[in-house]
């Protein structure tokens, strides 16, 4: 039998880099333990993995199909194909309209909007991104054009053509086929015809081990043409934030979902873990890449796979560890393997583990396993899927 839950936890340190920006351009943080540490959003490291382009990228996947996730998902791939077909656009724009509202059904905003009389957008745009998969807008396509042809009114020809009972049934037979991106991370309607993806697998935003590092980066554009002048000055004066640290990341797979978010196909499901593991340990979210190339791979990889619910091992960090004269590496190992072997002593030592592991590692002993490469810990976490 396979594993019920998965468990990857990883410890990357990134040099000067600004890895997440809030809404004022500084490094995003969160307090923990009494200390503000900087932090990265779920959000964007989902984002990194999905459109990773590496070796290891979801999209390679053998009969993957990735989700199209934008508000213009209608207008560009429903009416505008529909148009180039030649079918009256005002005859499509009114059936993708109709069909919008039976799918996605209407926000309280967008309803508010229309008894206010406002005019809606003139285009075939959503209120939030949807994710939809292929399969699902090749089939509302159709449905659309189908509609589009008939003459009769359209409220009359989605009725005779389809009915919204059946366009609920049809919709959640390809629940299946709402792309790779809602097998993994879920999908949220707002109305029950459209099937509803619940998200297989759980991510945390990643935390430095140790309290906030930051440092306003002062700069300037020199303005080459105006020195040649020989005038002093420059084109551009600003600051930047930059920060460094060594941050926890944490990822649970529950397995049951994502093979059924699959359509039972284990062999799909643990190959995504497999390239997960690697995608977390080598991918690199980050801003300001062309001047501060953040680049870095995982100093250690932790996997597990058991059937008790999860626990984040972020509390071994809870006391921040120290960042100024120590080897900060050491410190995280130390305090990582001190907590997972308190875990072990209080509740009992319930999961497999594998580790994959560089630098100090002798700081993991004290409850860890022998690290070993990453591609064995990615190899073994995936069998547990495939069972």
């Amino acid at each position: 039998m396979s594993a019920r839950f998965l468990q990857i936890h990883t410890l990357t340190s990134y040099p000067a880099s600004l890895l997440n920006r809030d809404d004022a351009g500084l490094a995003k943080r969160m307090p923990f333990g009494g200390a503000e540490r900087t932090r990265i959003s779920s959000q964007c490291l989902k984002r990194h993995w999905r459109h990773s382009d590496g070796p290891h990228r979801l999209d390679a996947i053998d009969k993957a199909q990735m989700s199209v996730r934008s508000r213009i998902t209608f207008e560009d791939k429903i009416v505008g194909p529909l148009v180039a077909e030649g079918l009256d656009e005002s005859r499509v724009r009114d059936a993708v309209d109709a069909l919008m509202g039976l799918v996605l059904g209407k926000s309280a905003k967008a309803k508010a909007k229309a008894k206010k009389g406002e005019q809606k957008s003139p285009k075939a745009e959503t209120g939030q991104v949807t994710v939809l998969g292929p399969p699902e807008i090749d089939y509302l396509r159709g449905l659309a054009r189908t509609v589009a042809q008939d003459e009769a009114p359209i409220k009359a020809a989605i009725k005779t053509h389809l009915g919204e009972k059946n366009l609920k049934k049809n919709l959640q037979a390809l629940k299946h086929a709402a792309g790779l991106d809602a097998a993994l991370f879920g999908r949220m309607v707002t109305s029950d015809v459209l099937a509803q993806s619940d998200a297989a697998i759980h991510v945390a935003h990643a935390l430095t081990v140790h309290a906030n590092a930051a440092e306003p980066d002062y700069f300037s554009v020199v303005d080459d043409l105006v020195k040649e002048a020989g005038e002093a000055g420059s084109g551009h004066v600003n600051t930047a934030e930059l920060t460094a640290g060594v941050f926890y990341s944490y990822v649970v797979v529950d397995v049951g979902q994502l093979v059924a978010n699959l359509a039972d196909d284990r062999e799909m499901a643990g190959e995504v873990v497999r390239r997960l593991v690697h995608l977390m340990a080598t991918e690199s979210p980050g801003a300001k890449k062309g001047s501060t190339a953040p680049y870095a791979r995982s100093h250690l990889v932790l996997v597990e796979a058991g059937d008790e619910q999860p626990r984040t091992l972020a509390n071994a960090f809870l006391r921040p560890v120290p960042s100024r004269g120590v080897d900060v590496i050491k410190e995280a190992y130390t305090a990582l393997a001190t907590h997972v072997a308190d875990l072990d002593q209080m509740y009992g030592t319930t999961d497999a583990r594998r580790l994959a592991a560089m630098g100090p590692t002798d700081a993991l002993s004290k409850a860890l396993p022998t690290p070993g490469a990453l591609t064995e810990a990615a190899d073994w976490l995936a069998a547990q899927v495939k069972g």
